[in-house]
């Protein structure tokens, strides 16, 4: 942003800010997340049956969001099903944690089962260099060797991929040119929900 003041004739001063705005492109709003949030639990369904062998994981932070809004659906449209949850914090194993000049502040894994000989399916809201995923595959290790690790993310940003990693179930792709940030907002009320580009 950039400021500057001017002078009026009676001598009061007055400042201004101008304030270099970023152009906003919607991909999704809440009326068709919630059509994806309900296509994502049928395909993990599908797959996983009655999912006694199947632990769902949400990735901090961002992850919890969406993994959260994914847990409601099955209690909403399959309260039958019981299904076995908890939450992954990866930073002491994300690859630049002692190269960052920004100290990183880790959250609060909740998983207090092994996870042994389990199917995990990992939730994340966008999938884009793959790094952290990769990182939260070996924090996963701490908890007990899996079956199957499979990925479950809102947006894939194809084409940007610096490791070799790609979801199992997605709800849009997309294709991004460098710079492009790609945010995912949810709101309390589940009314204004949104997935933009901010180029």
């Amino acid at each position: 942003q950039h400021w500057g003041f001017f002078f009026t004739p009676n001598d009061r001063i007055y400042i201004f800010v101008i304030i270099n705005s970023m152009p906003i492109k919607v991909l999704l709003e809440s009326k068709k997340i919630n059509l994806i949030l309900s296509r994502l639990v049928c395909e993990l369904i599908e797959n996983h049956k009655d999912f006694n062998d199947t632990v769902l994981i949400g990735l901090q932070p961002r992850g919890v969001f969406l993994f959260n809004e994914i847990i409601k659906v099955f209690k909403n449209k399959h309260p039958d099903l019981n299904i076995k949850s908890g939450i992954l914090d990866f930073t002491f194993f994300r690859d630049d944690f002692r190269r960052s000049e920004k100290t990183l502040s880790a959250n609060s894994s909740q998983i207090n089962f092994t996870i042994e000989n389990k199917r995990i399916v990992l939730i994340d809201d966008v999938l884009f260099t793959g790094r952290s995923i990769k990182a939260a595959m070996s924090a996963i290790d701490s908890y007990g060797r899996p079956k199957s690790i499979e990925l479950l993310v809102l947006v894939d940003r194809r084409f940007k991929r610096e490791i070799p990693v790609e979801a199992n179930y997605f709800g849009t792709k997309i294709d991004t040119f460098k710079g492009d940030k790609v945010k995912v907002v949810w709101d309390k009320k589940n009314i204004n929900n949104k997935v933009f580009i901010e180029s």
